[in-house]
């Protein structure tokens, strides 16, 4: 191998090469000694480069996933607002012997609107008001035995 200066796009390709990349493959891609490739990342700081870039690619795919979870609250908040309004047209025009398709279909939607702004639904409240009694009684417990408890108390 010889010391031969790396060219411009070094870093690019040992970026390129992923989590596996080496000093070694640069060194044995360019012909060059490994010394030299090891002299050059770290005049030019390679290492912090990748961590930069790396941190930048995550806060990206982070920023995408919350956009993505914000699209698809926003076009289930319309769904259920559509239903809603469909179902007050139904309830106006119809009897009231034959509205319990409507009522049921605003049922829904309230609910699930609801849902999504992050209220609680009837069935939601009463889940961790059940989750509380539950862990209450879990982790309440008696410190003195039985009979010291009936002396003292």
């Amino acid at each position: 191998m010889s010391t031969k200066k790396l060219p411009a796009d070094a870093f690019e390709y040992y970026f390129g090469l992923g989590p596996g990349r080496s000093y070694r493959a640069v060194a044995e891609h360019y012909g060059a000694a490994k010394t030299t490739v090891a002299d050059t990342a770290q005049k030019e700081k390679w290492q912090a480069r990748i961590t930069e870039r790396e941190r930048k690619a995550r806060e990206a795919a982070d920023q995408k996933a919350v956009e993505t979870l914000a699209d698809v609250n926003d076009r289930h908040l319309r769904m259920f607002r559509t239903i809603e309004a469909k179902a007050l047209e139904a309830l106006r025009a119809m009897s009231l012997e034959r509205a319990s398709d409507a009522v049921r279909a605003l049922d829904i939607a309230i609910k699930g609107e609801r849902l999504i702004l992050g209220e609680p639904t009837e069935r939601h409240a009463t889940d961790i008001e059940a989750i509380i009694k539950r862990e209450h009684e879990r982790w309440l417990v008696w410190t003195q035995p039985e009979k010291a408890r009936e002396e003292t108390g």
